[in-house]
């Protein structure tokens, strides 16, 4: 029904036009009363065989919304009731800012891809901690982090505290993004000198705290063996909680479509076997001395199962809600 009828509708529009139609067609469905217990009923499975306990919070289900779709905290509740274990919100930056100009999403559709170049759009920090203080229902809540577009790179560790400082109340995990390609330079922070100073200043703060919160880093699929090395030495250095293995990547190796050589970073299924290699990388020459949340590609069960048997722990969706809709969480849900 989704891919054959409501896909082929939503994609005769724009991408951005219909992310922020969707979201407003969901919040009015599940204020209708009954609406949220049905769609619970349809998308949600309880197993405990698929609870998962990891950095000490306790997942329903190992599938989580990747950050990027609910960006401004706007829909994290609703979200729930379509069976995820979890929802990332963000990358929330300390000021509002409106992001590169449009049109900055584009649909690789025989490639089954998107690329952006959001350039981390979303209403600051201020907002979004005042959305996730009426958090309704108990879904677990990642805050994604990252630096303001005009902040440079040799101030971008006050940004990331500021985050920090203000999201710490109102989350349970935080990820650190320096691995998106959309905000000049941000990328060089993971390098091993500045990414380890950041860390280390997050997480000395994190230890002052009387509950300290999990803190992971959110890594691009695009490092080489050696910066991936570097990654795993900064992490176990650092005591941070683990990785999310990956954001997406400025390759264009293999595409098909008309619109793979916009700027940005491309998601979905070309970014699959990378991002399963890098989790496998990680996991294997760090003996699993860290927990890994694997994101990239993932349109199945299978590909679920594929990053799970690399290494990763939990896994997030983004590009494959978009492609296979809702029923993908339950899918994966009940193939594991």
């Amino acid at each position: 029904m989704y891919k054959s009828v409501i896909r082929r509708i939503l994609f005769w529009f724009d991408p951005e036009v219909i992310h922020h139609f969707t979201f407003s067609t969901i919040k009015i469905l599940m204020r209708i009363p009954g609406v949220p217990q049905i769609s619970r009923r349809i998308f949600t499975i309880k197993k405990t065989g698929l609870e998962r306990e990891l950095f000490g919070l306790k997942f329903k289900n190992p599938v989580g919304l990747a950050a990027g779709f609910d960006k401004n905290a706007v829909l994290f509740d609703e979200l729930g009731n379509y069976g995820f274990g979890f929802v990332e919100v963000g990358t929330v930056t300390p000021k509002p800012q409106p992001g590169n100009p449009k049109k900055r999403i584009f649909r690789l559709r025989e490639d089954e891809a998107l690329v952006n170049r959001m350039g981390f759009n979303n209403d600051g920090a201020d907002a979004v901690v005042e959305r996730l203080r009426k958090r309704k229902t108990d879904i677990i809540i990642g805050g994604n982090i990252g630096k303001n577009k005009l902040t440079p790179n040799e101030n971008a560790i006050d940004d990331y505290m500021i985050c920090f400082e203000k999201l710490f109340e109102v989350v349970d995990y935080f990820v650190v993004n320096v691995s998106s390609p959309n905000t000049p330079n941000l990328r060089a922070l993971q390098d091993k000198e500045p990414l380890t100073e950041l860390l280390r200043t997050l997480q000395t703060e994190n230890e002052k705290k009387t509950s300290p919160k999990p803190i992971l880093l959110k890594i691009a699929p695009d490092l080489t063996d050696s910066q991936l090395m570097d990654i795993i030495d900064i992490v176990n250095t650092t005591k941070i909680a683990g990785v999310i293995a990956t954001n997406t990547t400025i390759s264009r190796e293999g595409l098909q479509s008309e619109h793979q050589k916009e700027a940005g970073g491309l998601s979905g299924k070309p970014v699959r076997e990378r991002a399963t290699e890098v989790i496998r990388f990680l996991a294997e020459k760090s003996g699993k001395s860290f927990p890994i949340i694997g994101v990239g590609g993932i349109h199945s069960a299978d590909d679920a199962k594929e990053k799970l048997a690399a290494g990763a722990d939990l896994i997030q969706l983004y590009t494959g809600f978009i492609y296979e809709g809702p029923g993908l969480v339950k899918r994966i849900n009940e193939g594991l």
